[in-house]
């Protein structure tokens, strides 16, 4: 048995998501999940080493930002020698400039801001958690993170970028740069940061270490 700690004050009840069914919050063995006697949901899980996955994973995540825009993205070669590199900054200035703003803000803001912060403000939080501390702000963090993980959309992004290479390549050579593959690496970076920690772990560690 390994759980989490729980805030003192308990019992400590959990609600299904799917069925509302109340129940009591009794730890459960790590790597395991509890689930819902009515409906078989799963209310909770214990994932190993959840702290540490969670801010190795973002910690990459950033690593792997630094490369998607320090290396081209994509490398397009037409006739008459036009030939152009890519990244996601100049992707966005390029919409900017050119008549579409709001698709490049768009573009900079799923793609860019909101990775870099998903993976900044998990750092932030589950970092001096795994000594059992919590950091000034850490919990309005944690509410923020909650709240802006739905605006992540490296995935949506990359499936889109796909689809519209399928269109371009009839016009132009196209060559995926180190940045294309860093990119895809940082989305499955992300979900493991994101999917490496419980909600309801992380709200009792911090109220924990509050206390």
């Amino acid at each position: 048995m390994h759980p989490w700690p729980k805030p003192p004050g308990g019992p400590h009840y959990s609600v299904c998501h799917f069925c509302d069914t109340l129940h009591v919050a009794v730890a459960v063995p790590e790597g395991t999940a509890a689930r819902c006697k009515c409906c078989g949901a799963v209310l909770y899980q214990n994932r190993p080493a959840s702290l540490v996955r969670a801010t190795a994973f973002s910690l990459t995540s950033l690593i792997l930002m630094g490369v998607v825009h320090y290396f081209p993205f994509l490398m397009m070669d037409a006739e008459g020698g036009f030939h152009r590199n890519l990244n996601l900054t100049s992707g966005a200035n390029a919409l900017i400039h050119e008549g579409s703003p709001i698709l490049g803000i768009g573009l900079a803001f799923f793609t860019i801001i909101a990775p870099i912060g998903m993976a900044s403000g998990l750092i932030y939080v589950c970092g001096p958690l795994m000594f059992g501390r919590i950091a000034p702000g850490a919990i309005r963090v944690a509410s923020w993170l909650n709240k802006a993980e739905p605006w992540n959309m490296v995935e949506v992004f990359l499936l889109g970028l796909l689809v519209s290479l399928m269109k371009l390549a009839k016009v132009a050579d196209v060559h995926f740069g180190m940045g294309f593959w860093a990119f895809g690496a940082l989305m499955f970076c992300m979900a493991a940061a994101i999917a490496s920690i419980d909600r309801d772990e992380l709200w009792d560690r911090l109220e924990v270490a509050k206390s």
